[in-house]
């Protein structure tokens, strides 16, 4: 990774942050806490930031149409973020496969 790239990377998350809290109270809350929850999860999806940015398009998507932001996820946050990573393997399952040396032998 050079220089370029990592600065590159600061300024696209400045950005990214920036639109964060252009959301309303409840938006933002609610996004910071998903977004919380993955970085202690690690879903292998969130390295190319590709999780984060869909979820931010979606909720500005929701803030223009007037909608709350619990119309768009349920009342349950935690339900939410984890139907986006269901599918996604993490790092943590990763690493057990690859000390275990078996695949698929990752406890879910």
């Amino acid at each position: 990774m050079s220089i370029r790239d990592i600065i590159e990377g600061k300024r696209q998350w400045r950005a990214h942050v920036a639109r964060v809290k252009a959301l309303p109270p409840d938006y933002e809350i609610v996004y910071k806490e998903i977004q919380r929850y993955f970085f202690k999860v690690g879903p292998v999806g969130l390295s190319d930031g590709s999780l984060l940015t869909g979820i931010l398009d979606f909720f500005e998507e929701g803030v223009a149409a007037g909608k709350g932001v619990l119309e768009l996820i349920g009342d349950d946050v935690a339900a939410f973020a984890d139907d986006l990573i269901k599918d996604s393997p993490t790092y943590a399952e990763l690493y057990q496969e690859s000390s275990s040396g078996e695949p698929g032998t990752a406890q879910k």
